[in-house]
């Protein structure tokens, strides 16, 4: 069976590919809204899909259902689409790839991936990814970038990965990549692991930011800026109802400013679990109050 469905095949200029995977590697939807971010944007057309159906359970990853205009259901599946467009003021025209983790045969996931890239003549590959960490929110986020290959770690000013463990789609793709002998590199927002909101602007602004330079164009981010203050504002209502959060907070600042790699002694924070301060649930409460 042909997993990828190709309806038109692009002919593009050493062609950056972006790629962002919702699950596991997406904390608060970061890299995959910075993914949608730049379609948008660039007004970028789909031009390829991968069938889902090999490459999950659908019991874990379910499609889902909704009513069309028409009043008909209609199945939804987990997405796995990829666009181009053209860029006009720089060397390198783009092609994103927006899709979903998947639960099965990631080595023949991937090696589609790095087959269509290297037909596509790709010159790079950045993948966008998001994790939770021990920052806070009241600080500029944190981007780190890394590749397997120093050519590329010079290039881009990157440093090289030294992470050992487990592993999630984004480092399956980079070792198709490398086995694909293409260029590929990985940049990742540490999102605070202590707010539990589904969209995190100012991680995908971050993300962002770090893009343009390697992809060589720029984004007007004024929109995502705007969300991000909003999403200021809502958390720091919500802190100051919750003093032991705050307090962790004002700690993980203190940390951070002194460029500090860990906060305190694992022995003297409170537990994680129990620091976890649910935004939205505290607005819907607030408004239900009023």
């Amino acid at each position: 069976m042909d997993v990828l469905r190709i309806d038109t095949r692009p002919d593009l200029n050493k062609p950056i590919a972006i790629c962002a995977f919702a699950g596991w590697n997406d904390a608060a939807s970061a890299a995959t809204n910075a993914a949608r971010f730049v379609v948008r944007r660039l007004g970028a057309r789909r031009f390829a899909s991968l069938d889902p159906e090999p490459f999950y359970d659908f019991t874990e990853t379910r499609p889902s259902v909704r009513i069309t205009a028409r009043g008909e259901r209609e199945i939804t599946w987990p997405p796995n689409d990829f666009f181009y467009a053209r860029n006009p003021t720089g060397p390198h025209d783009v092609v994103v790839f927006v899709g979903t983790e998947p639960g099965l045969r990631w080595r023949s996931y991937t090696g589609t991936h790095a087959t269509l890239f290297s037909e596509l003549g790709v010159d790079l590959v950045v993948s966008l990814g998001a994790l939770l960490a021990d920052v806070p929110h009241s600080r500029p986020v944190r981007v780190t970038g890394s590749a397997m290959d120093p050519a590329v770690n010079a290039r881009l000013d990157l440093q090289p990965s030294r992470y050992e463990g487990p592993t999630g789609i984004v480092g399956v793709l980079h070792d198709s990549l490398r086995q694909s002998e293409l260029a590929g590199a990985s940049l990742w927002a540490n999102v605070p692991h202590y707010i539990t909101t589904s969209q995190n602007p100012p991680a995908t602004a971050a993300l962002l930011r770090r893009l343009q330079g390697i992809v060589g164009m720029e984004f007007d981010l004024s929109e995502l800026e705007s969300a991000g203050e909003r999403f200021m504002v809502e958390v720091n209502t919500a802190l100051s109802a919750n003093p032991e959060v705050g307090d962790y907070v004002k700690r993980l600042e203190a940390a951070f400013d002194e460029r500090l790699e860990e906060p305190e002694p694992a022995s003297q924070l409170p537990q994680g679990e129990d620091l976890v301060l649910d935004v939205e649930e505290f607005l819907r409460s607030q408004r239900e109050d009023q």
